[in-house]
Protein backbone atom coordinates (compact mmCIF):
# COMPACT_ATOMS: atom_id res chain seq x y z
CA UNK A 1 0.00 0.00 0.00
CA UNK A 2 1.46 3.40 -0.98
CA UNK A 3 1.96 6.09 1.65
CA UNK A 4 -0.77 8.30 0.15
CA UNK A 5 -3.27 5.44 0.00
CA UNK A 6 -2.40 4.40 3.54
CA UNK A 7 -2.85 8.01 4.66
CA UNK A 8 -6.31 8.21 3.06
CA UNK A 9 -7.26 4.89 4.64
CA UNK A 10 -6.14 6.09 8.08
CA UNK A 11 -8.04 9.36 7.64
CA UNK A 12 -11.24 7.56 6.64
CA UNK A 13 -10.93 5.20 9.60
CA UNK A 14 -10.26 8.15 11.91
CA UNK A 15 -13.45 9.91 10.76
CA UNK A 16 -15.54 6.80 11.47
CA UNK A 17 -13.97 6.27 14.89
CA UNK A 18 -14.42 9.94 15.78
CA UNK A 19 -18.19 9.55 15.27
CA UNK A 20 -18.10 7.22 18.30
CA UNK A 21 -16.63 10.01 20.42
CA UNK A 22 -19.53 12.28 19.47
CA UNK A 23 -22.09 9.59 20.36
CA UNK A 24 -20.85 8.84 23.86
CA UNK A 25 -20.28 12.54 24.59
CA UNK A 26 -23.89 13.34 23.72
CA UNK A 27 -25.28 10.48 25.81
CA UNK A 28 -23.04 11.14 28.81
CA UNK A 29 -23.99 14.83 28.98
CA UNK A 30 -27.70 13.92 29.12
CA UNK A 31 -27.00 12.79 32.69
CA UNK A 32 -26.81 16.44 33.83
CA UNK A 33 -30.42 17.43 33.01
CA UNK A 34 -31.56 13.91 33.89
CA UNK A 35 -30.25 14.31 37.46
CA UNK A 36 -32.06 17.63 37.85
CA UNK A 37 -35.23 16.04 36.44
CA UNK A 38 -35.25 12.94 38.66
CA UNK A 39 -34.55 15.12 41.70
CA UNK A 40 -37.90 16.82 41.08
CA UNK A 41 -39.82 13.84 39.65
CA UNK A 42 -38.96 11.49 42.52
CA UNK A 43 -38.54 14.15 45.28
CA UNK A 44 -34.89 13.32 45.97
CA UNK A 45 -32.26 15.17 48.01
CA UNK A 46 -28.90 16.17 46.47
CA UNK A 47 -27.11 12.99 47.53
CA UNK A 48 -29.91 10.72 46.26
CA UNK A 49 -30.07 12.55 42.92
CA UNK A 50 -26.31 12.18 42.49
CA UNK A 51 -26.76 8.40 42.67
CA UNK A 52 -27.72 8.71 38.99
CA UNK A 53 -24.17 9.83 38.26
CA UNK A 54 -22.84 7.05 40.49
CA UNK A 55 -24.92 4.38 38.72
CA UNK A 56 -23.54 5.62 35.40
CA UNK A 57 -19.89 6.04 36.28
CA UNK A 58 -19.50 3.02 38.54
CA UNK A 59 -19.76 0.97 35.35
CA UNK A 60 -16.23 2.13 34.53
CA UNK A 61 -14.96 0.42 37.67
CA UNK A 62 -16.84 -2.78 36.93
CA UNK A 63 -16.34 -3.06 33.17
CA UNK A 64 -12.98 -1.53 32.29
CA UNK A 65 -10.80 -4.59 32.84
CA UNK A 66 -13.28 -7.00 31.27
CA UNK A 67 -13.28 -4.55 28.35
CA UNK A 68 -9.47 -4.61 28.18
CA UNK A 69 -9.48 -8.42 28.02
CA UNK A 70 -12.28 -8.37 25.44
CA UNK A 71 -10.32 -5.85 23.34
CA UNK A 72 -7.20 -8.01 23.43
CA UNK A 73 -9.08 -11.17 22.45
CA UNK A 74 -11.61 -9.80 19.93
CA UNK A 75 -9.71 -6.68 18.72
CA UNK A 76 -11.14 -3.23 18.06
CA UNK A 77 -14.10 -3.55 15.67
CA UNK A 78 -15.90 -6.53 17.31
CA UNK A 79 -15.37 -4.88 20.71
CA UNK A 80 -16.93 -1.63 19.46
CA UNK A 81 -19.95 -3.51 18.06
CA UNK A 82 -20.51 -5.30 21.39
CA UNK A 83 -20.26 -1.96 23.18
CA UNK A 84 -22.90 -0.30 21.00
CA UNK A 85 -25.27 -3.26 21.48
CA UNK A 86 -24.99 -2.82 25.26
CA UNK A 87 -25.69 0.90 24.91
CA UNK A 88 -28.88 0.14 23.00
CA UNK A 89 -29.95 -2.26 25.78
CA UNK A 90 -29.34 0.47 28.37
CA UNK A 91 -31.44 2.99 26.42
CA UNK A 92 -34.33 0.54 26.20
CA UNK A 93 -34.13 -0.09 29.96
CA UNK A 94 -34.34 3.64 30.70
CA UNK A 95 -37.24 3.90 28.26
CA UNK A 96 -39.07 1.19 30.23
CA UNK A 97 -38.23 2.96 33.52
CA UNK A 98 -39.78 6.20 32.23
CA UNK A 99 -42.96 4.37 31.27
CA UNK A 100 -43.44 2.78 34.71
CA UNK A 101 -41.90 5.70 36.69
CA UNK A 102 -39.38 3.56 38.61
CA UNK A 103 -36.16 5.31 39.76
CA UNK A 104 -34.35 2.05 40.57
CA UNK A 105 -34.85 0.92 36.97
CA UNK A 106 -33.47 4.26 35.76
CA UNK A 107 -30.32 3.50 37.75
CA UNK A 108 -30.08 0.01 36.21
CA UNK A 109 -30.49 1.42 32.70
CA UNK A 110 -27.79 4.01 33.33
CA UNK A 111 -25.43 1.28 34.53
CA UNK A 112 -26.00 -0.88 31.42
CA UNK A 113 -25.68 2.14 29.12
CA UNK A 114 -22.44 3.22 30.79
CA UNK A 115 -21.09 -0.33 30.62
CA UNK A 116 -21.34 -0.14 26.85
CA UNK A 117 -19.73 3.30 26.82
CA UNK A 118 -16.90 1.98 29.01
CA UNK A 119 -16.12 -0.81 26.56
CA UNK A 120 -16.32 1.71 23.73
CA UNK A 121 -13.82 4.05 25.40
CA UNK A 122 -11.34 1.26 26.17
CA UNK A 123 -11.35 0.37 22.47
CA UNK A 124 -11.70 3.80 20.86
CA UNK A 125 -9.19 5.95 22.79
CA UNK A 126 -6.05 3.94 21.88
CA UNK A 127 -7.52 3.28 18.42
CA UNK A 128 -7.76 7.02 17.69
CA UNK A 129 -4.21 7.49 19.00
CA UNK A 130 -2.90 4.80 16.58
CA UNK A 131 -4.63 6.01 13.41
CA UNK A 132 -1.68 7.94 12.02
CA UNK A 133 1.89 8.98 12.82
CA UNK A 134 2.87 8.35 16.49
CA UNK A 135 4.16 11.90 16.95
CA UNK A 136 0.66 13.29 16.37
CA UNK A 137 -1.21 11.04 18.84
CA UNK A 138 -1.85 13.93 21.28
CA UNK A 139 -3.33 15.94 18.40
CA UNK A 140 -5.54 13.11 17.07
CA UNK A 141 -6.96 12.10 20.44
CA UNK A 142 -7.61 15.72 21.42
CA UNK A 143 -9.28 16.34 18.04
CA UNK A 144 -11.52 13.30 18.56
CA UNK A 145 -12.33 14.60 22.03
CA UNK A 146 -13.34 17.90 20.41
CA UNK A 147 -16.15 16.06 18.64
CA UNK A 148 -16.92 14.32 21.92
CA UNK A 149 -17.31 17.80 23.40
CA UNK A 150 -19.63 18.82 20.54
CA UNK A 151 -21.89 15.98 21.65
CA UNK A 152 -21.69 17.13 25.26
CA UNK A 153 -22.59 20.67 24.15
CA UNK A 154 -25.79 19.55 22.43
CA UNK A 155 -26.88 17.02 25.07
CA UNK A 156 -27.62 19.34 28.04
CA UNK A 157 -29.69 21.74 25.93
CA UNK A 158 -31.87 19.02 24.42
CA UNK A 159 -32.14 17.29 27.78
CA UNK A 160 -33.27 20.51 29.46
CA UNK A 161 -35.90 21.07 26.75
CA UNK A 162 -37.22 17.51 27.05
CA UNK A 163 -36.81 16.79 30.78
CA UNK A 164 -37.10 20.07 32.71
CA UNK A 165 -40.11 21.99 31.41
CA UNK A 166 -41.90 23.24 34.53
CA UNK A 167 -39.75 21.13 36.86
CA UNK A 168 -38.58 22.92 40.03
CA UNK A 169 -36.65 21.52 43.00
CA UNK A 170 -36.78 24.32 45.57
CA UNK A 171 -38.33 23.40 48.90
CA UNK A 172 -41.28 25.79 48.61
CA UNK A 173 -42.37 24.64 45.12
CA UNK A 174 -44.26 21.36 44.55
CA UNK A 175 -44.11 19.52 41.21
CA UNK A 176 -47.54 18.83 39.69
CA UNK A 177 -48.60 15.45 38.22
CA UNK A 178 -48.83 17.05 34.77
CA UNK A 179 -45.26 18.36 34.92
CA UNK A 180 -44.04 15.00 36.23
CA UNK A 181 -45.74 13.09 33.39
CA UNK A 182 -44.34 15.51 30.80
CA UNK A 183 -40.81 15.07 32.14
CA UNK A 184 -41.11 11.27 32.07
CA UNK A 185 -42.46 11.42 28.50
CA UNK A 186 -39.46 13.55 27.50
CA UNK A 187 -37.07 10.96 28.94
CA UNK A 188 -38.96 8.25 27.04
CA UNK A 189 -38.69 10.09 23.69
CA UNK A 190 -35.02 10.95 24.13
CA UNK A 191 -33.81 7.43 24.80
CA UNK A 192 -36.05 5.92 22.11
CA UNK A 193 -34.37 8.05 19.43
CA UNK A 194 -30.91 7.51 20.88
CA UNK A 195 -31.41 3.74 20.65
CA UNK A 196 -32.35 4.11 16.98
CA UNK A 197 -29.34 6.29 16.18
CA UNK A 198 -27.01 3.86 17.93
CA UNK A 199 -28.29 1.05 15.72
CA UNK A 200 -27.45 3.16 12.66
CA UNK A 201 -23.98 3.81 14.06
CA UNK A 202 -23.51 0.08 14.56
CA UNK A 203 -24.26 -0.47 10.87
CA UNK A 204 -21.70 2.21 9.92
CA UNK A 205 -18.99 0.55 12.01
CA UNK A 206 -19.82 -2.86 10.55
CA UNK A 207 -19.62 -1.49 7.00
CA UNK A 208 -16.24 0.15 7.79
CA UNK A 209 -14.72 -2.79 9.68
CA UNK A 210 -12.09 -3.65 7.05
CA UNK A 211 -11.05 -0.02 6.62
CA UNK A 212 -10.52 0.39 10.38
CA UNK A 213 -8.67 -2.93 10.74
CA UNK A 214 -6.35 -2.10 7.84
CA UNK A 215 -5.56 1.41 9.09
CA UNK A 216 -4.83 0.39 12.69
CA UNK A 217 -3.55 -3.19 13.02
CA UNK A 218 -3.61 -4.28 16.66
CA UNK A 219 -0.31 -4.02 18.58
CA UNK A 220 1.23 -7.31 19.74
CA UNK A 221 0.08 -8.12 23.25
CA UNK A 222 -0.02 -10.96 25.74
CA UNK A 223 -3.20 -9.60 27.35
CA UNK A 224 -5.36 -11.94 25.26
CA UNK A 225 -3.92 -14.98 27.03
CA UNK A 226 -4.52 -13.57 30.50
CA UNK A 227 -7.54 -12.78 32.60
CA UNK A 228 -8.76 -9.65 34.32
CA UNK A 229 -6.74 -10.13 37.51
CA UNK A 230 -3.48 -10.52 35.60
CA UNK A 231 -4.32 -7.49 33.47
CA UNK A 232 -5.05 -5.44 36.59
CA UNK A 233 -1.78 -6.57 38.19
CA UNK A 234 0.16 -5.65 35.07
CA UNK A 235 -1.30 -2.15 35.08
CA UNK A 236 -0.57 -1.72 38.80
CA UNK A 237 3.02 -2.84 38.25
CA UNK A 238 3.63 0.41 36.36
CA UNK A 239 3.96 3.46 38.58
CA UNK A 240 2.85 5.76 35.80
CA UNK A 241 -0.22 3.69 35.00
CA UNK A 242 -1.23 4.13 38.65
CA UNK A 243 -0.44 7.87 38.57
CA UNK A 244 -2.42 8.28 35.36
CA UNK A 245 -5.32 6.33 36.84
CA UNK A 246 -5.39 8.59 39.89
CA UNK A 247 -5.33 11.65 37.63
CA UNK A 248 -8.22 10.36 35.51
CA UNK A 249 -10.16 9.56 38.74
CA UNK A 250 -9.81 13.15 39.98
CA UNK A 251 -10.38 14.83 36.62
CA UNK A 252 -13.54 12.91 35.75
CA UNK A 253 -14.85 13.22 39.30
CA UNK A 254 -14.39 16.99 39.30
CA UNK A 255 -15.79 17.53 35.80
CA UNK A 256 -18.84 15.33 36.38
CA UNK A 257 -19.55 16.74 39.85
CA UNK A 258 -19.55 20.29 38.47
CA UNK A 259 -21.66 19.37 35.45
CA UNK A 260 -24.28 17.31 37.28
CA UNK A 261 -24.92 20.04 39.84
CA UNK A 262 -24.49 22.99 37.48
CA UNK A 263 -28.21 23.48 36.77
CA UNK A 264 -29.04 23.27 40.48
CA UNK A 265 -26.13 25.62 41.27
CA UNK A 266 -27.20 28.23 38.69
CA UNK A 267 -30.86 27.94 39.75
CA UNK A 268 -30.01 28.56 43.42
CA UNK A 269 -30.90 31.93 44.96
CA UNK A 270 -27.25 32.59 45.84
CA UNK A 271 -26.24 32.58 42.16
CA UNK A 272 -28.77 33.22 39.34
CA UNK A 273 -32.07 32.18 40.96
CA UNK A 274 -33.23 35.76 41.44
CA UNK A 275 -31.19 37.45 38.70
CA UNK A 276 -31.95 38.60 35.16
CA UNK A 277 -28.26 39.24 34.35
CA UNK A 278 -27.66 36.04 32.30
CA UNK A 279 -30.40 36.98 29.83
CA UNK A 280 -28.50 40.16 28.93
CA UNK A 281 -25.48 38.15 27.72
CA UNK A 282 -25.49 37.63 23.93
CA UNK A 283 -26.04 34.02 22.84
CA UNK A 284 -26.29 32.77 26.45
CA UNK A 285 -29.54 34.67 27.02
CA UNK A 286 -30.86 33.54 23.64
CA UNK A 287 -30.12 29.86 24.37
CA UNK A 288 -31.63 30.07 27.86
CA UNK A 289 -34.79 31.68 26.45
CA UNK A 290 -36.42 33.70 29.23
CA UNK A 291 -39.91 32.52 30.20
CA UNK A 292 -40.86 36.05 31.31
CA UNK A 293 -40.78 35.16 35.00
CA UNK A 294 -38.20 36.95 37.16
CA UNK A 295 -35.05 34.95 37.85
CA UNK A 296 -33.58 31.83 36.27
CA UNK A 297 -35.78 28.71 36.34
CA UNK A 298 -34.38 25.19 36.51
CA UNK A 299 -35.06 24.60 32.82
CA UNK A 300 -33.33 27.87 31.87
CA UNK A 301 -30.37 26.93 34.08
CA UNK A 302 -30.31 23.47 32.50
CA UNK A 303 -30.00 25.02 29.03
CA UNK A 304 -27.09 27.16 30.25
CA UNK A 305 -25.19 23.98 31.21
CA UNK A 306 -24.58 23.50 27.48
CA UNK A 307 -22.03 26.34 27.74
CA UNK A 308 -20.06 24.44 30.39
CA UNK A 309 -19.63 21.52 27.99
CA UNK A 310 -19.38 23.87 25.01
CA UNK A 311 -16.36 25.45 26.68
CA UNK A 312 -14.70 22.04 26.61
CA UNK A 313 -15.47 21.79 22.89
CA UNK A 314 -13.89 25.19 22.17
CA UNK A 315 -10.96 24.44 24.46
CA UNK A 316 -10.24 21.14 22.72
CA UNK A 317 -10.29 22.80 19.32
CA UNK A 318 -7.79 25.39 20.59
CA UNK A 319 -5.86 22.72 22.48
CA UNK A 320 -5.51 20.58 19.35
CA UNK A 321 -3.62 23.47 17.74
CA UNK A 322 -1.58 24.30 20.84
CA UNK A 323 -0.48 20.70 21.34
CA UNK A 324 1.22 20.69 17.95
CA UNK A 325 3.56 23.42 19.23
CA UNK A 326 3.61 23.23 23.04
CA UNK A 327 4.69 20.61 25.54
CA UNK A 328 1.59 18.64 26.54
CA UNK A 329 2.48 18.32 30.24
CA UNK A 330 3.21 22.05 30.56
CA UNK A 331 -0.11 22.96 28.93
CA UNK A 332 -1.90 20.55 31.29
CA UNK A 333 -0.25 22.22 34.30
CA UNK A 334 -1.50 25.64 33.16
CA UNK A 335 -5.05 24.47 32.51
CA UNK A 336 -5.40 22.59 35.81
CA UNK A 337 -4.02 25.55 37.80
CA UNK A 338 -6.51 27.94 36.18
CA UNK A 339 -9.42 25.54 36.82
CA UNK A 340 -8.45 25.26 40.50
CA UNK A 341 -8.30 29.05 40.76
CA UNK A 342 -11.75 29.43 39.22
CA UNK A 343 -13.27 26.96 41.71
CA UNK A 344 -11.67 28.88 44.57
CA UNK A 345 -13.11 32.14 43.22
CA UNK A 346 -16.61 30.62 43.29
CA UNK A 347 -16.01 29.25 46.80
CA UNK A 348 -14.80 32.63 48.12
CA UNK A 349 -17.15 35.07 46.38
CA UNK A 350 -20.29 33.33 45.07
CA UNK A 351 -22.99 35.57 43.59
CA UNK A 352 -24.01 36.21 40.00
CA UNK A 353 -20.40 36.38 38.77
CA UNK A 354 -19.77 32.87 40.15
CA UNK A 355 -22.29 31.48 37.66
CA UNK A 356 -20.34 32.87 34.71
CA UNK A 357 -17.03 31.66 36.15
CA UNK A 358 -18.44 28.16 36.71
CA UNK A 359 -19.56 27.87 33.07
CA UNK A 360 -16.05 28.85 31.95
CA UNK A 361 -14.40 25.98 33.86
CA UNK A 362 -15.32 23.72 30.95
CA UNK A 363 -12.89 25.63 28.73
CA UNK A 364 -10.00 24.48 30.93
CA UNK A 365 -11.31 20.95 31.41
CA UNK A 366 -10.98 20.60 27.66
CA UNK A 367 -7.58 18.96 27.15
CA UNK A 368 -7.32 17.16 30.49
CA UNK A 369 -8.62 13.70 29.60
CA UNK A 370 -6.78 13.19 26.28
CA UNK A 371 -3.52 14.66 27.57
CA UNK A 372 -3.58 12.65 30.81
CA UNK A 373 -4.36 9.56 28.73
CA UNK A 374 -1.53 10.01 26.23
CA UNK A 375 1.01 11.22 28.81
CA UNK A 376 0.33 8.03 30.74
CA UNK A 377 0.59 5.80 27.65
CA UNK A 378 3.97 7.38 26.92
CA UNK A 379 5.35 6.68 30.39
CA UNK A 380 3.77 3.39 31.38
CA UNK A 381 5.73 0.15 31.32
CA UNK A 382 2.51 -1.92 31.10
CA UNK A 383 0.86 -2.96 27.82
CA UNK A 384 -1.45 -0.61 25.98
CA UNK A 385 -4.54 -2.74 26.72
CA UNK A 386 -3.74 -3.02 30.43
CA UNK A 387 -3.00 0.69 30.76
CA UNK A 388 -6.05 1.74 28.72
CA UNK A 389 -8.22 -0.58 30.81
CA UNK A 390 -6.84 0.86 34.06
CA UNK A 391 -7.33 4.45 32.90
CA UNK A 392 -10.93 3.76 31.89
CA UNK A 393 -11.43 1.90 35.19
CA UNK A 394 -10.35 5.11 36.91
CA UNK A 395 -13.27 7.00 35.35
CA UNK A 396 -15.07 5.54 38.39
CA UNK A 397 -14.11 8.88 39.93
CA UNK A 398 -17.31 10.07 38.27
CA UNK A 399 -19.18 7.73 40.63
CA UNK A 400 -17.25 8.62 43.79
CA UNK A 401 -16.79 12.40 43.76
CA UNK A 402 -20.28 13.65 42.69
CA UNK A 403 -22.00 12.07 45.74
CA UNK A 404 -19.32 13.69 47.91
CA UNK A 405 -20.08 17.06 46.32
CA UNK A 406 -23.80 16.35 46.74
CA UNK A 407 -23.24 15.60 50.42
CA UNK A 408 -21.25 18.82 50.89
CA UNK A 409 -23.84 20.93 49.06
CA UNK A 410 -26.66 19.30 51.00
CA UNK A 411 -25.02 20.27 54.30
CA UNK A 412 -23.83 23.72 53.20
CA UNK A 413 -24.52 25.19 49.74
CA UNK A 414 -23.87 24.62 46.04
CA UNK A 415 -21.30 27.43 46.21
CA UNK A 416 -19.33 25.97 49.12
CA UNK A 417 -19.24 22.54 47.42
CA UNK A 418 -16.81 23.91 44.78
CA UNK A 419 -14.00 23.39 47.28
CA UNK A 420 -14.03 19.68 46.35
CA UNK A 421 -13.22 20.10 42.63
CA UNK A 422 -10.72 22.85 43.55
CA UNK A 423 -8.71 20.26 45.49
CA UNK A 424 -8.97 17.77 42.61
CA UNK A 425 -7.59 20.27 40.07
CA UNK A 426 -4.74 21.26 42.39
CA UNK A 427 -3.60 17.62 42.60
CA UNK A 428 -3.88 17.30 38.82
CA UNK A 429 -1.52 20.24 38.47
CA UNK A 430 1.04 18.29 40.51
CA UNK A 431 0.59 15.29 38.16
CA UNK A 432 1.32 17.51 35.16
CA UNK A 433 4.47 18.93 36.77
CA UNK A 434 5.67 15.39 37.56
CA UNK A 435 5.04 14.34 33.94
CA UNK A 436 7.31 17.17 32.77
CA UNK A 437 10.24 15.52 34.52
CA UNK A 438 9.39 11.88 33.83
CA UNK A 439 11.07 9.81 31.13
CA UNK A 440 9.11 8.66 28.09
CA UNK A 441 9.27 4.86 27.74
CA UNK A 442 10.55 3.92 24.28
CA UNK A 443 11.39 6.13 21.32
CA UNK A 444 8.22 5.13 19.45
CA UNK A 445 5.81 5.94 22.28
CA UNK A 446 2.72 7.77 21.08
CA UNK A 447 3.23 11.50 21.11
CA UNK A 448 6.81 11.23 22.37
CA UNK A 449 8.15 14.07 20.24
CA UNK A 450 5.30 16.52 20.75
CA UNK A 451 6.57 19.77 22.31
Amino acid sequence: MTDSKAGRSALGAFVVVTSLFFAWGFITSLIDPLIAAVKGIFSLNDLEAQLSASAFFIAYGVMSFPAAVLLARRKAVPTVLIAIAMMVAGCLTILLAANIAMYSLVLLGLFVLASGITILQVAANPLAARLGPPERSHFRLTLSQTFNSFGTFIGPYLGAVLFLRGVEVKHDIAITPEVRDAALAGIDRAFFWIAGLLLLLMLLIWASRRLIAAAAPPPPSETATRGMVATFREACSSRWAVFGGAAIFLYVGAEVAIGTQMALFLNSDGVWGGSEAPFAVPLLGWVMGSDGIAGVSLQEAGKAVAFYWGGAMVGRAIGSALLVRLNAARLLAIFTAVAAGMCLYIWFFGGVSAGFVALCIGLFNSIMFPVIFTLTLERTTASEEATSGFLCFSIIGGAAIPPLVGYVSGHSSYIFAFIVPAICYAILCLFALAALKARVVGEAAPGAVVH
